[in-house]
């Protein structure tokens, strides 16, 4: 494992790249979730994906490593700066794994730069702020749907180890949450125009409704989708039985 950073769109973008690269098979791309790191997010199932391929994991504006700049925190910011990365290190076109606000960033990437894009995996993604839960939008944090105390402790303690300036976690808290309630750039015709392959991943009892997870699966040309039972928005990734060989079996062995 390498953990460069990348001068791009103004940042100093921290990456890993994990396992090594293959002849004729894309790389996958990992995007972690707001508030989060790379660990929190993919922790559990970064190993087995690493194991038969190259897997480039950055943190995201002000996220872990990675320092916040005075710069809005948006989805196309965030999509910018992951083409960007790609870029500097020299891949035209990446398989992409986005969990939450990475999702986000994963399908702006899709819808802007198509040809960047091999095969997607969604997990925990909506295309229009009403595909939330009222509970999410507008939170009393009494749901049991929610991340409990221990899980904002745990995003609170891994900001702490590893942030440029980890005084600034609760700034940082309400800008990531400003941007997760923003309105969304996309249209219905923008998720029939996908052409890559697209497997949409959620929890049954996740932030994003089911009925709307299945209108993005009608949208998506040929997108699959599968529906975790017993899940939450946290535990949708470490769901490992259930999630490795779904995504084993969808990202496949080497592109068509």
């Amino acid at each position: 494992m390498t953990m460069p950073y990348a001068k791009v769109n103004g940042l100093e973008m921290y990456y890993e790249i994990h396992g090594a690269a293959q002849d004729g098979r894309r790389p996958l791309v990992l995007l972690h979730g707001g508030v989060t790191t790379i660990g929190l997010s993919f922790g559990a199932v970064l190993p087995a994906l690493a194991a038969d391929r190259q897997v480039i994991a950055p943190e995201l504006q002000g996220h872990g490593h990675t320092a916040d700049t005075d710069r809005d925190l948006t989805v196309p910011h965030l999509a910018s700066d992951v083409v960007a990365l790609l870029d500097e290190l020299g891949i035209p076109q990446a398989d992409f794994l986005g969990y939450s606000l990475g999702a986000l960033t994963a399908l702006e990437i899709a819808v802007r730069h198509p040809d960047r894009v091999g095969r997607l995996v969604f997990v925990s993604a909506q295309y229009t702020q009403d595909g939330m839960r009222d509970e999410i939008r507008t939170p009393d944090y009494s749901s049991p749907l929610l991340p409990t105390q221990a899980d904002f402790q745990e995003m609170a303690d891994a900001y702490a180890a590893v942030a440029p300036y980890p005084e600034h976690f609760q700034d940082f808290l309400g800008k990531v949450t400003a941007a997760a309630h923003a309105p969304l750039p996309w249209t219905a015709d923008d998720l029939r125009g996908l052409a890559a392959p697209t497997l949409l991943l959620l929890g049954d009892r996740d932030f994003v409704h089911v009925e709307h997870a299945a209108e993005m699966q009608r949208l998506i040309p040929d997108a699959q989708l599968a529906v975790l039972p017993g899940t939450t928005h946290m535990t949708v990734l470490r769901r490992t039985s259930s999630v490795l060989p779904l995504l084993d079996d969808f990202l496949g062995g080497f592109p068509e």
